[in-house]
């Protein structure tokens, strides 16, 4: 994760796994003033629902103008901050998973746990999906993305209305 400041606007990189850049891009979005702007460069297959999550409240509690720049892939919970962002630029050929959320632990539980852990999984799941159908706009089509574990390109965002075209020089 790479931080730099140009023209008062933040610029974060959020590359790799989740739990690889959580830490660093918090503390990065720390060091912006509450109510500034910032932009996240992505190229993420995305990783925990729950880093993702501190991510996204973190830029709606501290009221950050945030642009997403996705410079390859922005897949699974990386979408939620994908969502987050008031702006979304793409390039054609980005790359977008849509899929329902996917369990996964490797933590020893006992079974009460284990059908407490699936009761809140499967509320978690569709306030996730609601989200993001109610953040990026276009639902039916993104359910839809969804409900195939579909692959989108960059082109498909932006012909929903989605997101924009990243300007070239």
């Amino acid at each position: 994760m790479a931080k730099k400041k140009s023209k008062s606007v933040a610029e974060i990189a959020l590359i790799g796994e989740i739990e690889d850049w959580e830490k660093d891009v918090i503390e990065a979005l720390l060091e912006v003033p509450s109510g500034g702007e910032c932009q996240l460069y992505i190229d993420s297959s995305g990783g925990s629902v729950y880093g993702a999550l501190a991510v996204f409240n973190l830029l709606q509690h501290r009221q950050l103008r945030a642009t997403a720049v996705v410079l390859g892939e922005c897949s699974s919970a990386t979408l939620l901050i994908f969502a987050a962002c008031q702006k979304r630029q793409v390039s054609p050929h980005s790359a977008f998973l849509f899929h329902h959320m996917h369990w996964e632990s490797e933590k020893r539980i006992t079974s009460g746990q284990a059908v407490a852990w699936a009761r809140h999984f499967e509320h978690l799941e569709k306030e996730m999906d609601e989200l993001l159908f109610r953040l990026l706009g276009n639902a039916e089509q993104i359910r839809a993305w969804t409900a195939a574990d579909r692959y989108v390109l960059g082109s498909e965002l932006v012909a929903a209305g989605i997101a924009d075209f990243f300007p070239h020089k």
